[in-house]
């Protein structure tokens, strides 16, 4: 059996860290590395009595005991997480280990896991898994309250540029794929390879990324980025500023082609149009109305998950409440 495992930063409500754990135990992760970013009594003392949970709190003395201080961007500090776990890994038998978020759900179609992992030819480093982001489907009638609606990557250009132009008129101009997170998706890589850093979507050795590679076929990573408008904006400003929408990152098409970054596109919007001209971007892109499920359906790009998170992590971790 092919035995694989996960590592993760977390900085998240100890329901929404025990959801992600639980979730994965299911889908047969034979051990989590969990590394907390901030203070969590209640996740940490749950996940320290679980046999397949290594629970790391990041806190001052951990960073002055490993890079001498805390790195001050959250992709600097997940990095070193990762690349350290992965190195923990085979101490844990893993024959793969993944670098995902606490909002990322691995979701095979079919076959589980494991086995997916297991049919990667031995000379393979590493092993993506590709994005189906989201929607926001909260109040929209005719949809099952119960399902997670989302749209997947479609990685061939031509039919990527059509389909953006077909069912997101007014922006899909500046967003690839209508995916207003990350579009790569996330990477396994096998363990035991010579040093290498384990980073947000990739390995890598100096400059050069870890390889061969190849993309999994049967899963899909379902990418909770939006939950809802109300969260959508409570979210809004720290990856305007830090995150997903920072200022470093580059427009999907170039500037010479009416190409905008997210984060340019975001402060036009709001000095134009102010919140209303940014709800009619999240309307377009980020909510499951009635035409765009359609059209992706159409074109079969419409995934529908049922993650069930309250009943796993009921499951798992019965009485996470009672601790601390």
């Amino acid at each position: 059996m092919t035995r694989w495992g996960l590592v993760s930063t977390i900085k998240a409500p100890p329901k929404e860290v025990l959801n992600f754990v639980a979730y994965h135990l299911d889908q047969g992760a034979h051990h989590l590395f969990i590394y907390l970013d901030n203070q969590n009594p209640k996740a940490q003392a749950a996940l320290e009595a679980h046999p397949q949970v290594t629970v790391t709190r990041t806190d001052g003395a951990y960073w002055r005991g490993t890079v001498g201080r805390k790195p001050e961007k959250h992709q600097p500090r997940q990095t070193h997480n990762a690349t350290q776990a992965y190195e923990m890994a085979p101490e844990f038998g893993l024959d793969w280990l993944g670098h995902i978020d606490v909002d990322e759900f691995l979701s095979p179609v079919g076959d589980p896991l494991d086995q997916l992992l297991g049919r990667v030819e031995n000379g393979i480093a590493a092993a993506r898994v590709a994005p189906a982001e989201a929607l926001a489907s909260e109040d929209v009638e005719g949809l099952d309250p119960a399902t997670i609606y989302a749209k997947a990557w479609v990685p061939d250009t031509t039919a990527r540029e059509k389909m953006e132009a077909a069912l997101y008129p007014d922006f899909g101009n500046y967003v690839r794929g209508g995916f207003i997170s990350h579009t790569l998706g996330k990477t396994f890589l096998r363990t035991g390879l010579p040093p290498l850093q384990f980073r947000i979507h990739r390995g890598m050795r100096g400059n050069d990324e870890v390889g061969p590679r190849v993309t999994l076929d049967g899963i899909d990573l379902c990418h909770i980025h939006v939950k809802s408008w109300q969260d959508w904006q409570r979210h809004f400003d720290y990856r305007h500023e830090k995150g997903s929408y920072r200022a470093e990152l580059k427009p999907v098409r170039p500037s010479e082609f009416g190409g905008l970054s997210l984060h340019q596109l975001f402060t036009t919007l709001r000095e134009t149009g102010g919140d209303e001209a940014i709800r009619a971007f999240f309307n377009e892109i980020c909510l499951a109305r009635p035409a765009l499920i359609s059209g992706l359906r159409e074109r079969n790009l419409l995934r529908e998950f049922r993650l069930d998170l309250d009943a796993r992590r009921e499951a798992h971790f019965p009485d996470w409440q009672k601790t601390r």
